[in-house]
C-alpha cells in the first residue's frame, strides 16, 4: 500500500513537477495519485482538508500534510537513496533552486494570465494585466535562453521545473511562439521532453 497520497490535477504544471521528480527518484510506486478537479472559483473539499490554501499539489504523509510544490519536492528528494535531484550543497544547489524560482515565477504569471482570459467574464477582462504577465513570461524565457548552457546535464529540480513550465506554455499558450527567438532553449527542451518521466506526465488535450 502506498504510504503517501498526492492530490493533483493532470493539467497542473506544479503537480507535474512533483510527478516528474517522483518518477526520476523512483518513488512513484510509493505514492497514491489522487486526481482532483478544482479551480480558483470551484474549490475541492478533499484538497481543503490537506491544504488550507486549497491548492494542488498537496502531499499527505502519515500524520502530516505538505504543500506547495517546492516543499513537496524537497521532501520526496529525502525519501530515496539515489542521486539527489535537489543538490545538497555547493553552487549546484543554488543553481537548481534559482532555476526553480525562475520557472515558478514564469508559471505564476502564466496562471494569472490564464485565469484573466479564461475564468474572468469577458466584459471584465483587463488587457494591460495580461500584457504585464506576458512580459514577465518573456523576461524569464530570455534569461533561460541566455543561460541555456547551464541547463545541460542530468535532471535536477531546477531543470524539471523549467521543462514543466515550457510544457505549460505549449499547453495553454500555444499561440505564444516562445521558441521563435530562443533556439538554444528550444533545442534543450526538445531533448529533455523525451525523458520517460516527462512523456508519462504530459497533460491531457486542452
Amino acid at each position: 500500500m502506498a504510504r503517501m497520497r498526492l492530490y493533483y490535477s493532470p493539467a497542473s504544471p506544479y503537480a507535474r513537477k512533483v510527478r516528474v521528480l517522483a518518477l526520476e527518484a523512483k518513488l512513484d510506486k510509493k505514492i497514491e495519485m489522487i486526481n482532483v478537479a478544482l479551480s480558483p472559483v470551484a474549490p475541492n473539499a478533499d484538497v481543503d482538508k490537506h491544504n488550507p490554501v486549497g491548492k494542488i499539489p498537496a502531499l499527505s504523509v502519515k500524520g502530516m500534510d505538505l504543500f506547495d510544490s517546492p516543499v513537496i519536492c524537497e521532501y520526496l528528494d529525502h525519501q530515496h537513496k539515489g542521486r539527489k535531484l535537489v543538490p545538497r550543497k555547493g553552487r549546484s544547489r543554488w543553481v537548481a533552486l534559482r532555476q526553480q524560482a525562475m520557472a515558478d515565477g514564469l508559471l505564476d504569471a502564466a496562471l494569472l494570465a490564464r485565469y484573466e482570459n479564461f475564468l474572468r467574464p469577458e466584459d471584465r477582462r483587463w488587457p494591460d494585466w495580461t500584457k504585464g504577465q506576458m512580459k514577465k513570461i518573456d523576461g524569464v524565457l530570455d534569461q533561460l535562453e541566455a543561460e541555456a548552457k547551464s541547463l545541460k546535464g542530468r535532471p535536477t529540480l531546477g531543470t524539471i521545473t523549467i521543462a514543466c513550465a515550457l510544457g505549460y506554455l505549449d499547453y495553454r499558450f500555444a499561440s505564444h511562439d516562445w521558441r521563435a527567438k530562443r533556439a538554444k532553449l528550444a533545442k534543450w527542451y526538445a531533448t529533455f521532453s523525451k525523458l520517460p518521466s516527462m512523456k508519462a506526465t504530459v497533460p491531457p488535450p486542452a
